[in-house]
């Protein structure tokens, strides 16, 4: 009891349990969160213990009971609390180079601190002060040394400010920060350290703007998770006011500086001001569906009132300040751009001097564009040096590099075997390991049968009939095959017909609306065994349907070459229009600007999607202003021309989100049955699916994970439909990101722990696998264009048309003729090179910045270190299928293995990696 008087003192005070010590008159000083040291016994105290009124403390390391002092604190009359000092260290991200702009500023800043144009920051308390109702708040601190360390060449440099504040100020949960200085920098992170609590980390990265710019004051919160109806009083009016502020007022033209997410549809992706030949329609409305694309406020055009003035290159498009790109990620992203200029600047040359269409001449002459470059061996030194304006800049820039930038690396898949392309297993295995593997579907009926209306497109009956395939059937009928699941489609008969005679009748386009048809061999293999080209119906007398089927000669060879060459367009346009563009890109930025709008830093669910949401909005606006636009590089290079978006916005009208994970679209396509016995409730109705097969162990590892992390934090069903912001994220995500399909019946409900599970794993699914199977082996693949021509301008000849005779006198020819031309080539290499390379700044699934306190849940932190370990070893377990002779469409002689489901890389163009977010 001598020990509980001494403890006591003169006067009685209050253990506050934020308060690191007491008052002066104990003496009592503050260690950690969970003891207090008395100096003149050299004694600790368990503070919880005091604090929960338990009947004894540890003592020695034996228990004493303390009932005296637990009944008595209750009634103890506080004193005036003490003042402290916490410090605070910013990490600031510094730029690696800059230009001479920049160093002028920044020079001024460090100037304009000695006169008081500081970065000034300022704390703020989870709890309330009870006389005022209004978040505890500290002094104002002053961000130490800038001027000291401006020119610090590091990449990341700590800066310190220090705080004074109460004993009963709590526990910090926010942060402002004013920046005073002219020049906007890069909050990487904040960590508050001398609390009894421990560290309290503030994860930022984010540009924190001058206050000329953006006079309102940032906020900052600590990485612990909140749902809306946990969040401390301190902490609910900052909450509501930061989501405010992300939303904005919808009006007016956005800034680069702004950090405002809103929706607009697609109205700028033409531009009428340059004529007839560059408008374009608005996508998204009842017209044309679409998703809906991040707003940027520019004005109208002068020729159309609906339609958004464009800023084109090198001007940056408008994404809020945070969605840009980091200096690591635009330095890969320019150079990749410089390096295609590079590659089209001989053929774009000779396209302006001459009026010839330059074809190639021959395999040797594409070999050679991996072998030597385009400035050596193409037949173009002689006649073409000398008519450059500036030949000698040109010939120095091809010295200098040793002709490597003007070389293209050689494409994997003639890396082992230079013909492995012509063959038929190889075309066909492409539809099981390829870059376009989720078009494949199980043949449930012979003939296969469309769904547009007949009386606009025409009968709608195959032409496709028994004997075109019987004798490939291995002894079986047609009925047999189609019931021991032998055949298999890839059917692009109704989403090309509906445009053909618009495409036709571009000048240098020509395409079909084709169906091929699979059989599957009893190793595991499949084998084209019919090829149905289509075109629109001019009358009944029409010749409009035609089945070309495997060669018996060397006519008939050429013919299915040609045949095949359009189905691989078909395959490119509808690859790169609506399943990688319009699922991955176009479909997630309404999730994302949702999340931004409606979900709080402090949410779970945001902390949870955030890494996945990385660079996708600056991606896609980099697409409306360079890629997607008119006149941009998918018009140039692929077959549908100006019509590629409206295709993309045909293939939206049938999207459907509850069909978008792995599972329900494989079930959806025929490739897999539910079979609970199987490790992923499924059998695979080819076993040997690389992409499946591989991306099922992908899927149930983000659908653990997502399960752990969303039961932690929603036990019951009434947490999740009371969740203010998580319902608002879901709702606005439907009714306004995708509002031309809000009323269908086919969106989830978001109900129950299950549902939430299952919408954020196809969110999760979507911006990292699926986006990086469709994405990566784009060169790899594409990059040989025979094997890929995502361009055809040319039809096959028959008896009847005057061209077949010189397609009989030279049918390598007519194939040249038919498919991309030199620079329509060289224009699709390099981009497809740009757009399969990895940054070096990636994070890959099972990866995020700050590991271990991205969340302030330590539990969540283990849970997501499990789902990393499970990352490992699914990768482990695809080297493993990877070498495996079983398994024929990923291993053998001259086979590419599958590897774009992998999910590490290196920086470059691997054709592998599983990046967490649509990033390129």
């Amino acid at each position: 009891m001598a020990l509980v008087r001494e403890f006591m003192g003169s006067s009685s005070h209050v253990l506050d349990r934020s308060s690191p010590f007491t008052t002066p008159s104990s003496k009592i000083l503050g260690l950690n969160k969970n003891l207090l040291f008395y100096p003149r016994t050299n004694k600790r105290f368990c503070v919880s213990c005091l604090e929960k009124g338990d009947s004894q403390i540890k003592k020695n390391g034996r228990t004493s009971p303390i009932s005296a002092i637990s009944d008595k604190m209750g009634r103890i009359v506080p004193e005036k609390p003490v003042k402290f000092k916490v410090r605070a260290v910013v990490t600031v991200r510094n730029k690696n180079k800059e230009d001479f702009r920049e160093t002028i500023v920044k020079q001024l800043d460090a100037f304009s601190e000695k006169i008081g144009r500081n970065v000034v920051l300022e704390l703020i308390s989870s709890d309330t002060d009870p006389r005022t109702g209004t978040p505890k708040k500290s002094k104002e601190a002053v961000l130490q040394d800038w001027s000291k360390k401006y020119n610090v060449k590091a990449e990341r440099v700590n800066y310190t400010a220090e705080f004074m504040v109460d004993s009963n100020f709590g526990k910090p949960g926010a942060i402002l920060v004013t920046n005073k200085h002219q020049k906007e920098f890069f909050m990487e992170s904040i960590v508050v350290e001398g609390f009894a609590c421990g560290p309290v980390h503030f994860p930022c990265d984010s540009w924190v703007q001058s206050k000329k710019d953006h006079p309102g004051k940032r906020v900052f919160f600590s990485n612990q998770p909140y749902l809306p109806s946990e969040t401390p009083e301190g902490l609910k009016a900052l909450r509501e006011k930061e989501l405010r502020d992300l939303q904005g007022d919808g009006k007016g033209v956005r800034k680069l500086s702004d950090r405002i997410y809103d929706y607009d549809v697609y109205n700028d992706l033409g531009n009428p001001d340059r004529g007839i030949e560059f408008v374009r329609p608005t996508l998204g409305g009842n017209k044309r569906p679409f998703p809906r694309r991040c707003r940027t406020g520019r004005l109208p055009t002068d020729t159309d009132m609906h339609a958004e003035s464009r800023v084109e290159k090198p001007l940056p498009i408008y994404v809020p300040r945070d969605e840009q790109f980091e200096e690591s990620k635009q330095n890969t992203f320019s150079a990749s751009r410089l390096k295609a200029v590079l590659h089209n600047l001989v053929p774009s040359i000779m396209a302006s001097i001459s009026s010839n269409n330059h074809n190639f001449k021959g395999f040797g002459h594409i070999d050679s564009l991996y072998s030597e470059g385009l400035l050596l061996k193409l037949g173009l030194q002689d006649d073409l040096l000398q008519k450059l304006p500036m030949p000698y800049v040109v010939s120095r820039i091809q010295e200098s590099s040793q002709g490597n930038l003007l070389k293209y690396d050689t494409p994997k898949i003639i890396s082992k075997d230079k013909f492995a392309w012509l063959r038929d297993d190889e075309f066909a295995r492409q539809a099981l390991a390829g870059i376009n593997p989720v078009s494949i579907e199980r043949l449930k009926v012979f003939p296969p049968v469309g769904n547009l209306d007949p009386e606009i497109y025409g009968p709608q009956k195959s032409a496709l009939k028994e004997e075109h395939i019987a004798g490939n059937l291995n002894g079986m009928t047609v009925q047999q095959a189609l019931e021991n699941n032998k055949l298999f489609i890839i059917d692009y008969h109704d989403i090309y017909l509906p445009f053909l005679d618009r495409i036709n009748g571009l000048d240098g386009r020509k395409a079909y609306a084709t169906r091929t048809i699979f059989f599957l061999t009893s190793v595991g293999t499949l084998k084209p065994i019919a090829i149905e080209l289509n075109l629109p119906s001019n009358g009944p007398d029409s010749q409009s349907k035609r089945v070309v089927t495997p060669p018996v000669d060397a006519t008939s060879n050429w013919m299915w070459q040609l045949a095949k060459a359009h189905v691989c367009s078909n395959d490119a346009g509808v690859h790169q229009l609506a399943n990688h563009w319009l699922r991955t890109h176009a479909c997630m930025e309404p999730f994302i600007l949702s999340a931004h709008r409606q979900l709080s830093a402090m949410h779970p669910i945001y902390k949870l999607l955030e890494p996945h949401m990385r660079y996708t909005l600056v991606i896609n606006g980099i697409a409306r202003q360079t890629l997607i636009s008119a006149d941009g590089v998918i018009e140039s290079c692929f077959t549908p021309g100006r019509y590629c978006m409206e295709i993309s916005a045909s293939a939206y009208k049938s999207w459907r989100f509850d069909l978008e994970g792995l599972p329900s679209d494989l079930i959806r396509r025929g490739m897999a049955v539910p079979d609970p016995t199987k490790p992923h409730g499924l059998r695979l109705l080819i076993e040997d699916y690389p992409y499946a097969a591989d991306g099922l162990l992908i899927w149930d590892a983000i659908e653990n994970w997502v399960r752990t992390y969303v039961e932690r934090y929603y036990t019951e069903s009434s947490i999740i439909c009371n969740d203010r912001e998580l319902q608002a994220w879901y709702a606005e995500s439907i009714n306004v990101g995708h509002a031309d399909l809000r009323h269908e019946s086919w969106w989830p409900k978001l109900s129950t722990p299950e549902d939430l599970t299952s919408i954020l794993t196809t969110l999760v699914w979507l911006a990292s696998a699926q986006h990086a199977a469709l994405n990566f082996g784009q060169y790899p693949y594409g990059g040989y264009v025979p094997n890929r021509p995502p361009l055809m301008r040319r039809l096959i000849p028959d008896e009847r048309d005057p061209e077949y005779v010189n397609f009989l006198a030279d049918p390598q020819k007519y194939f040249f003729s038919s498919i991309s031309s030199l620079l329509q080539s060289t224009k699709y290499m390099a981009v497809v090179d740009m757009l399969s390379t990895h940054s070096a700044d990636e994070e890959y699934i099972g990866e995020r910045s700050q590991p271990s306190t991205w969340s302030g849940d330590a539990e969540m932190v283990h849970a997501f270190y499990r789902f990393s370990a499970e990352i490992g070893r699914i990768e482990k377990e695809i080297e493993r299928r990877n070498s495996n002779p079983e398994l024929r469409n990923r291993c053998g002689a001259g086979v590419l293995p599958y590897e774009l489901l992998a999910p590490s890389s290196e920086p470059g163009v691997t054709c592998r990696g599983v990046p967490n977010s649509v990033s390129i």
